[in-house]
């Protein structure tokens, strides 16, 4: 059994009704029996519920917004690594990892390594070259436009019919089903995350999403295929199953192969009556039910940790099916001194 010793940090601790997947992975790695190391929390805001789960992190500090720019986010990193003696990152959030992919070769050279893709292969899979990765790799897709205007919003809710999808860069997706509520949609979308914001043809059909993780040379180190069972009123999955459908992964290898893809993804794939299988969209990172992984005998967080220290990771037998998970919320209770401690500090050590 390989043990380590690294001192790995996280982000994307909210934990809201839309979570991050930071606590998800951090559970992940702590499941790993060889894992002896320690977990760096890292926050934006000093309420996200991650920055005080004492039993899962050794410390936690805030850090500056992707709005702030990477040299702020550098300097904080820096900080961070001369008190923790921070081994390797493990970004999760969509909005903060252009930075962190722009700031790798700087961080390595201290000592911090992360195993992400490329800026090149980033800008590929997102959500307005849609078309164009699934014409590389022979997917079906639903209609997409970009939009950047609200006359362009007239001019494509003529193209394609009510209901669809409209849907911003990062995150947030709405069912519109009137021309009122699409116009609704795309300015609540564009406040809160800019333009352009993306129409997609609405479909119906089984849900599926693929969590794999790339070497970087065009092949996967491994993946699962989960089945939504239960969605939250934003579409979100609250509970789920694992299948093993070998046409899941057949496209995340394909993926791979066609892109070089390094380090983790996720594939929101809708399986119609007619079989066929549509690719709505590929995230650039862990998603929130990663911890699913682990009782599919998946524990990809613990690969990609191992590929960024530059072990091989260890062989990976196939995902257990029939495996699922169900969501809860619960009351973390604290002290409000760690809040207070957080505050001033922009830090907090448990251990």
């Amino acid at each position: 059994m390989d043990r380590f010793e690294w001192t790995i940090g996280v982000t994307g601790l909210n934990a809201t009704d839309n979570p991050g997947p930071g606590i998800s992975v951090i559970r992940s790695l702590r499941a790993h029996p060889g894992f002896n190391g320690k977990i760096i929390g890292l926050a934006y805001h000093y309420l996200d519920p991650g920055l005080y789960a004492s039993d899962l992190i050794d410390s936690a500090y805030l850090i500056p917004l992707p709005s702030e720019g990477v040299q702020s986010l550098r300097q904080r990193l820096e900080y961070i690594k001369t008190v923790t003696d921070l081994s390797m990152l493990i970004p999760t959030l969509d909005s903060e990892m252009s930075g962190f992919i722009s700031l790798e070769p700087e961080l390595r050279e201290i000592g911090i390594r992360m195993f992400l893709p490329t800026q090149q292969q980033y800008d590929i899979r997102s959500k307005i070259r849609l078309a164009e990765i699934c014409e590389k790799t022979g997917f079906d897709y639903p209609q997409t436009r970009i939009v950047s205007d609200i006359e362009s919003l007239f001019q494509v809710s003529a193209e394609i019919s009510f209901p669809y999808m409209l849907k911003g860069i990062f995150y947030g997706a709405s069912l519109v089903k009137t021309m009122d509520e699409a116009s609704m949609a795309f300015h609540r979308t564009v406040a809160q995350w800019g333009l352009p914001v993306i129409i997609q043809e609405f479909l119906i059909g089984e849900e599926y999403d693929v969590l794999a993780v790339g070497d970087g040379k065009g092949e996967i180190v491994g993946g699962l295929s989960m089945k939504k069972t239960s969605l939250t009123d934003k579409g979100k999955g609250w509970a789920g199953v694992v299948v093993n459908n070998p046409k899941f992964l057949t496209m995340a290898e394909t993926f791979c192969q066609v892109t070089k893809w390094r380090g983790p993804f996720e594939m929101e794939i809708l399986k119609t009556k007619d079989e066929r299988y549509f690719l709505i969209e590929i995230n650039p990172r862990f998603p929130a039910w990663t911890y699913l992984c682990v009782g599919a005998d998946q524990n990809l967080p613990v690969a990609v940790a191992q590929l960024a220290m530059g072990v091989k990771p260890q062989s990976l037998p196939e995902s257990k099916a029939g495996t699922m998970f169900v969501r809860i919320s619960l009351e973390q209770v604290v002290k409000i001194d760690r809040l207070e401690e957080i505050i001033s500090k922009g830090e907090i050590h448990y251990r």
